[in-house]
């Protein structure tokens, strides 16, 4: 049998997407190459922003169109799965909107997703899986074939930004074993994966505690400075030289402590770039998205960041039109921007999510002043990624090679350890191996480099 998968939304989705193509492949399923071969047609879906969910619903909407067809047709059957934050938040509701939709598997039951595909292939439907009592890790999220991969360490959020949605979908914060994470370290680098991204909804927050204590296999107690250590460690005592970078997603600036920046310091394999979402530059903003900083501990954690880091690059999130903003707020915000200096940065403007504080506050901003603000914010980003890009030119990085170019077949795409793009001349051969070169020019946002031999990396 054959299956077809859609994944939206976040890194976590695309690791989760990842671990579920491992089931359908332990039960020889194979993939298809299009709709008309898939017997299962899985859905993933994000609920972090209306665009999403609707983006979402179109493709539900055209399976389960393709369903019909294939009914009155009198065609093989097709099953049509949705999981994801949107099957967690609308549950059953799903169903009703859109009856061609045979299972919702929401965030806490995947453990059932077997099931659900042994009754499948068998012609059979089950009903309403049960709900875990607590979110189950994965035992492998690695896509086969990849030499990148996503590595989810922890799941949840306590945090509670009054415009967020996730912590209401993924449940609180709880932290995987440590033990696991380095099976699956191991799996990856005998895999050939060159390049780990570990991963969770606030993934400095890791806080692993054993419930055996220190009778238990590993450390009785973990922070994410300590796991960042013993990953190091791990590796290094290894000495396979298969996994090389690594990288994490998503970092609070409230947990990202001065032991984690030291940890990256002294450790080459941790790739010299944070994604630091700071929001809004404004103090009343961030008060009122309860993100539980000000500006002046973020502009204080990126000093203390680029003092121990050097050569560091930061990207981050901008939200613009939060209910109550000022002219005088936005202003903040452009200003920390210029200050900071952002290599890229996600920006968009405020959507209410229904559930969430922020959905009920006053202060609402008009939809013409949110397009004009975060058309200034794209304005100031777009200035500071040139000015940076363009202070680059002339250095000498080593690349990870992700792909062949698709403007010119005898070229290849690779990514710094800053997470930049770079083309340079090499053959396909060399996809998912490193290389050093030159930086030589810009071509919109990427690099046009030469590969150098010898050379150390700037």
């Amino acid at each position: 049998m054959k299956y077809l998968i859609e994944t939206y939304g976040c890194q976590m989705n695309k690791a989760e997407s990842a671990a579920l193509e491992t089931i359908f492949r332990e039960r020889d399923w194979s993939p298809a190459e299009g709709p008309s071969e898939a017997d299962v047609v899985l859905i993933n879906t994000c609920s972090v922003r209306i665009t999403a969910e609707n983006r979402a619903w179109g493709r539900i909407d055209h399976y389960a169109a393709i369903k019909r067809e294939r009914r009155a047709a009198a065609e093989r059957p097709l099953s049509l799965i949705v999981t994801g934050c949107m099957a967690e938040r609308m549950k059953r509701g799903i169903k009703t909107r859109q009856p061609g939709v045979d299972h919702v598997v929401g965030t806490f039951q995947k453990q059932a997703f077997g099931l659900i595909l042994d009754a499948t292939a068998l012609g059979r439907h089950i009903g309403d899986v049960e709900e875990s009592p607590a979110f189950i890790f994965s035992r492998s999220y690695y896509e086969a074939g990849a030499f990148r991969s996503f590595l989810p360490i922890m799941h949840g959020c306590d945090n509670f930004c009054t415009y967020c949605i996730v912590p209401y979908l993924r449940g609180r914060e709880i932290s995987r074993r440590p033990s696991d994470i380095l099976d699956e370290l191991d799996a990856l680098e005998a895999s050939g994966v060159r390049e780990v991204t570990l991963l969770g909804q606030n993934v400095n927050s890791y806080a692993w505690k054993d419930p055996d204590g220190a009778r238990g296999k590993g450390p009785a107690d973990l922070d994410f400075p300590g796991l960042l250590r013993l990953i190091a460690a791990h590796l290094r005592n290894r000495g396979k030289d298969g996994i090389r970078w690594i990288r994490f997603l998503t970092s609070h600036p409230k947990d990202l402590s001065d032991a984690a920046i030291a940890v990256i310091a002294a450790e080459p394999l941790f790739c010299r770039h944070i994604h630091l979402c700071v929001q809004s530059g404004s103090d009343p903003v961030l008060k009122a998205m309860n993100r539980h900083y000000d500006s002046r501990f973020y502009l204080d954690l990126v000093k203390r960041l680029k003092a121990g880091l050097p050569g560091l690059s930061l990207s981050t999130d901008i939200l613009v039109g939060f209910p109550g903003e000022t002219e005088d707020d936005i202003e903040a915000t452009l200003g920390l921007m210029r200050e900071v200096g952002f290599s890229y940065a996600y920006m968009y403007h405020f959507n209410p999510r229904e559930g969430t504080p922020a959905a009920k506050m006053e202060g609402k901003v008009a939809d013409k002043t949110k397009k004009e603000r975060l058309a200034r914010v794209m304005e100031v980003q777009k200035g500071l990624t040139r000015t940076l890009m363009e202070a680059r030119v002339g250095e000498v990085e080593e690349v990870l090679i992700e792909s062949v170019s698709r403007r010119k077949k005898s070229e290849v795409l690779g990514r710094t350890q800053r997470d930049e793009m770079v083309v340079f001349s090499a053959p396909a051969s060399r996809v998912g191996g490193f290389a050093k070169v030159r930086l030589l020019s810009l071509a919109g946002n990427t690099f046009k480099a030469e590969e150098t031999h010898g050379e150390t990396a700037s």
